[in-house]
């Protein structure tokens, strides 16, 4: 065998390796986003206190949204039943957070929160323990939320901003507060995650 052949044939194989090497790279770097914008790894306390783990969840696309019944946007909880309602026979949920770190626009008690939500908009979707979604007492699953290589690093700016998950638990986007749950923007992006 002629000395240009060997150099042929070495460098094929090096460049496959090469190849090889750089495609596990990648696969590995998509493994650890992951897991850096993954909900599963948390626990939640629902409405009536009782601890949930977000991977109870697995199989399903989330909308979770931070919500307030003071707020100009509180309207919001109506086109979120609505597409509960019809998104949920197909594996989807909302996931709602009150919180009052916006001018004391959810000051209710638990029970109250419940008990408006169901009198003034019908909610059947699931509802949490009140938490601070911004500043240092910022619950876990916000401090996920708000800085991860998916949707960047910022506060939550006010009630009713919307972060999407996939079917796996990841992150896949943000919504602030201005963009209506029943949009388009917001159902064609929950449709192509239910496929």
């Amino acid at each position: 065998m002629n000395i240009k052949r060997i150099i042929t044939i070495m460098a094929t194989l090096f460049g496959i390796t090469f190849f090889s090497s750089k495609s596990n790279a990648q696969n590995i770097s998509q493994e650890k986003l992951s897991e850096k914008a993954n909900v599963y790894k948390y626990k939640v306390l629902n409405i009536d206190k009782k601890e949930v783990s977000l991977s109870d969840y697995k199989g399903k696309v989330l909308l979770i949204v931070n919500v307030a019944s003071k707020c100009g946007f509180t309207p919001q909880y109506e086109g979120l039943e609505k597409i509960y309602r019809k998104y949920k026979p197909q594996a989807f949920e909302v996931l709602a957070f009150p919180c009052n770190d916006f001018k004391n626009q959810e000051p209710g008690t638990n029970e109250e929160i419940k008990n408006f939500c169901s009198v003034n908009y019908d909610v059947t979707f699931p509802l949490f323990d009140k938490i601070s979604v911004k500043g240092e007492n910022k619950a876990p699953l916000y401090k996920m939320l708000t800085d991860n290589p998916v949707t960047g690093k910022s506060e939550v700016r006010w009630n009713f901003e919307k972060f999407l998950i996939d079917k796996n638990g990841n992150v896949v986007k943000r919504f602030r507060s201005p963009t209506k749950p029943d949009s388009t923007k917001i159902t064609l992006a929950i449709e192509e995650l239910l496929k």
